[in-house]
């Protein structure tokens, strides 16, 4: 497809990579000519310096010809400026990033359908989501849903002298009585799709697949199922802060934020009456001492400085609190800090870059499209996609035994009428079903493309 992205910073960037590594033409716009130079140096794309509102630099982008425009400026304006103006000249489909917690879900709806916006995105909400999810679930170190929250994909590190160590994963099923399903393994730099003779080692980071309940109840058997964070400390008060201590807060739970900056300090304690607004530096060990670092039930880091999120995240663990939760952009350094046992990481322009990709992906296949849900697993190398069985799918009603998928690629889950099935080989597919697939090196567009 011919997408244009408006806006190479953080967001920007990752956007373009992902989307030339699916394969797209991408232009990318900005108004910063060393931006547009280092882009032009590291990706194969056409990139053009000015302005993503100006009509003159949208021609020389041959908008009219654009199937998806994205604008992730610094500007929630801006970019919905850009989207209207680019929607007027001819752009099939618009994105916008809105980051401003003023634009709620009321005001943004009106604002989408009056600009005729297709998609509006917030990277810190999402980000937040992210958070709550892992905040409420503390024994996973990521979790993802599929159909309407009835399966679940968690990712879980096996620590030393866990039972699950040693243990091959034809046995798991019969020792625990469990269906659960381990669909994907990170062992150090490699990444597997296990058959029943893989055995597990302490050191892996597994994926299971289940219905959140049979999850808990593996967990609960294995003797690591950890109760939900309930006293949050969190350090930097900034947008994601602000929504994740809002939702936190709204189920009870006690958050305390410490923000360096006063002025930020008092919007928040203005905004969040619940919460408890700490000024001061977070990167100092005494205030978080003070302030009972090693009572808490679980330490968020969401300053703007991935170096410092690792750093005092490490301080976190070594007071021995229960979940430490780190924010981290950049991709090395998010491979350093699991070196360093920080195994809880989550990246606002990942996350987001996935929901655009996700988005092209089915916009791609729109004849017709099957694709529902995709998530980046293991660090982005691993792709969970959720697909709706249509009509023309050739091995519906084969066993799955029976059938030569491609390697790689497992089928993870069925949704048949809201019965979750975790499948075995004598289990089928059906015209009408929900199907997870797992997929490692492999783009599926459809379900057909497992074989």
């Amino acid at each position: 497809m011919n997408i244009i992205v408006v806006g190479c910073g953080k967001i920007g960037t990752t956007l373009v990579a992902s989307l030339v590594s699916e394969g797209h033409d991408v232009i990318a716009i900005d108004n910063d000519p060393d931006v547009i130079s280092e882009i032009t140096n590291i990706y194969d794309v056409m990139a053009i310096c000015g302005n993503g509102t100006d009509s003159v630099v949208l021609d020389e982008a041959d908008i009219e010809k654009a199937e998806m425009f994205i604008a992730v400026t610094g500007s929630d304006e801006l970019n919905l400026l850009s989207c209207f103006i680019a929607g007027k000249m001819g752009a099939a489909h618009t994105i916008a990033r809105i980051r401003n917690p003023e634009y709620n879900e009321k005001s943004l709806g009106f604002v989408r359908q009056q600009l005729g916006l297709s998609m509006a995105i917030n990277p810190e909400m999402l980000t937040a989501k992210e958070l709550f999810n892992i905040l409420k679930f503390p024994s996973a170190v990521k979790i993802e849903t599929f159909s309407r929250r009835n399966i679940e994909m968690v990712e879980i590190r096996i620590k030393d002298g866990s039972p699950l160590d040693g243990m091959k994963l034809c046995d798991l099923r019969i020792k625990y009585k469990s269906t659960v399903l381990v669909c994907v393994v990170q062992r150090k730099d490699q990444i597997y799709i296990p058959d029943g003779n893989f055995v597990l080692k302490s050191g892996d980071k597994i994926g299971l697949t289940a219905t959140p309940a049979e999850i808990q109840k593996f967990l609960k058997a294995l003797g690591v199922l950890e109760k939900q964070a309930r006293s949050i400390m969190i350090l930097g008060g900034s947008r994601t802060a602000y929504y994740l201590s809002k939702m936190l807060s709204t189920i009870g739970n006690s958050v305390k934020i410490i923000e360096q900056d006063s002025q930020r300090c008092l919007e928040l304690s203005d905004a969040l009456p619940k919460a408890v607004v700490i000024h001061g530096d977070g990167a100092k060990q005494e205030l978080l001492n003070e302030e009972g670092i090693n009572s808490v039930d679980a330490f968020v880091a969401l300053t703007g400085m991935d170096e410092e999120n690792i750093l005092i995240s490490v301080f976190a663990s070594m007071q021995n609190v229960p979940k430490v939760v780190s924010k981290i952009n950049r991709d090395e350094l998010a491979a350093l800090a699991e070196k360093m046992g920080l195994d809880c990481i989550v990246s606002p322009r990942q996350i987001t870059a996935d929901i655009i990709v996700q988005y092209a992906r089915a916009l791609q296949n729109s004849m017709g499209s099957s694709v529902e849900t995709l998530y980046k697993l293991m660090d982005g190398r691993v792709e969970a996609l959720e697909f709706n069985v249509r009509s023309y799918t050739k091995f519906t009603g084969k066993p799955l035994k029976d059938l030569k998928f491609k390697s790689n690629v497992i089928i993870a889950g069925i949704v048949r009428k809201n019965k979750i099935i975790i499948p075995f080989g004598d289990d089928v597919i059906l015209e009408g079903d929900r199907v997870v697939v797992i997929a490692k090196e492999q783009r599926l567009n459809d379900l057909s493309d497992i074989q």
